[in-house]
Formats: structure tokens, sequence, C-alpha cells
């Protein structure tokens, strides 16, 4: 299934997975300038979810070789860059039977959670250059927040040229590879955490009277504004928190509230659990 020719000449890549983060890094691929991306492929087994595919993406195309196809050798083959966008308990399979198509030529970058460079490794042949990356949802409109590490056969240009083909995902920081647990906890499934925190506000301002559609608005603005000024330079989210915080006032009652209920130790608790997960995905 095809969206156009392209010059032969450019760097090629294949995403394994057409997932909702495979879907999500197929997008960034082609949307990234350094380095242009000419070949796109992505393997997913599901036609309708194909088709769904290059319909997200065919903005993005322009006269390049943009494709989808059920089979993921053939997705493979010939690309200098193989994403892996598979569940965790599958990669070992997959990547056994893409084996044949990998070499010495090929960066692998695996946002699989749980499993290190040294475990893909042990599963492909040697010299593939394998980086890992763990992206969150948001990268799905620019405003994601992912960390890589390079495993032992990859290179710093490896792993800058990860960084650089991940630009347009958001924000990208490389970090040491046992830190990945910790990444996972704070921004790979940070959003759920965010949303879920959302979802009570929804809750608690309908419950005081508001339509859902006026506290769905206000509550997703109100993180929106947040996130905003936190980012700002010399920013800092308690030093924010304080600026809204006058002694006695509605906030500080609260805040309150939300400290009698232990929602800062349930967050750190929710981080700490996901990292722990993230380790027994790779036992």
């Amino acid at each position: 299934m095809d969206l156009a020719p392209a010059d032969s000449s450019a760097l090629t890549v294949a995403v394994i997975g057409g997932g909702v983060m495979g879907g999500t890094l197929f997008r960034a691929l082609l949307a990234v300038d350094d380095p242009p991306v000419a070949h796109a492929v992505v393997a997913e087994t599901r036609a309708a979810r194909r088709a769904e595919l290059l319909a997200e993406v065919a903005p993005l195309v322009a006269g390049r070789d943009v494709r989808a196809t059920a089979d993921a050798i053939e997705a493979v083959r010939g690309a200098e860059v193989v994403v892996l966008a598979v569940k965790p308990q599958d990669a070992r399979a997959t990547l056994l039977a893409l084996a044949g198509e990998l070499g010495p030529q090929t960066v692998l970058l695996s946002i699989c959670a749980g499993l290190s460079t040294a475990t893909l490794a042990g599963w492909l042949p040697a010299g593939v250059r394998v980086v890992r990356a763990m992206p969150n949802t948001p990268a799905r409109i620019g405003e994601g927040a992912t960390a890589v590490c390079a495993g032992a056969s990859a290179s710093p240009a490896d792993l800058d040229l990860v960084v650089r083909l991940l630009g347009r995902s958001g924000v990208v920081v490389p970090v040491a590879e046992d830190k990945m647990g910790a990444v996972t906890g704070v921004s790979g499934s940070g959003p759920a955490f965010v949303l879920l925190a959302m979802e009570a506000m929804i809750d608690a301002g309908v419950e005081l009277g508001l339509t859902r559609a006026v506290a769905h608005d206000l509550a997703v603005q109100t993180f929106r504004g947040t996130a905003g000024l936190a980012l700002e330079p010399g920013s800092h989210p308690t030093l924010l928190r304080e600026a809204v915080t006058s002694p006695g006032g509605t906030t500080a009652a609260g805040l309150a509230a939300l400290e009698k209920h232990g929602v800062r130790d349930g967050i750190a608790a929710a981080v700490r659990a996901t990292s722990a997960r993230n380790a027994e995905l790779g036992a």
C-alpha cells in the first residue's frame, strides 16, 4: 500500500507496530526535517489500522515513499533505522523473525518498556546499534517527553541521530540507562496520573453544580496553563504553588485537604510502582 514515490538516496526508516505509540512515532519521523526521511514504512497486521495510519500521515508525504504493510520483514528490508514498537512480550519473537534483515548497518530504536539494550542485543545479530527510548502519548501533538539511551553497540552519533529524528515529538533528553525505570514512572506513565487528577477535578466541579462541559473546559485549561507557567525560564512548581496560596485562603484549604488524603504520597507511590513494574517486564 503506497502513497508516493521518493528519492532513493535519503534516509529509510521502518516502524514495526502501528499501535498508539508506533503510529505517533511514524508521524513524528515524517515531520522531521533534519535528517530528512524519504522512505518510511510501517508494519501493522490490521488492515483497517494500516489505512488509518496512511490517512493520518498523508499531509506529511510530500513526494516521499510512504508505505504500510502487514509484512514486518518486508518493512525492515533496507531500512537504516528500525523502530520497535511492539508489546514487550512480543519483542523477542519479532526480533528473531527480523534478524536476517538486520546488521551493523541498522540502528534499532526500541520503545518496549522494561527491555534493556543488552537484552535486545541478545536477540539480534552482532553489530546492530541499539538505542532505547521511552516516549509518552503527548508526542502525538508534538508535546511529548521522551528519554533516550544508547546501548553498548551504539555510538554517540547514533544517539544524536535518534534525538534529531524524534525532535518533532516534543522534548527529547538523553539519560543513563539505569534511569529509564524512573523515566517510565515520571513521564512514560505520567500522562495517566495527570489525567486521573483532571478527571477528579471535573467530577468535583459537576458535584458542585457546574455542567460537565464547563467543568471539563476549566479543568483542562487549568492544567494546560499551569504547565505553560512551569515551563517559563526561572519558574518552579513550588514557587508557583506558593504564589497562589494565601495564608488562611481558599487554596490553602484545598491543599490541606490534598495533604490529608495523601495525594502527594499517592502520586510518588504511583511513580515508584510504575518503575518497579518496568523492572519486572525486563526480568
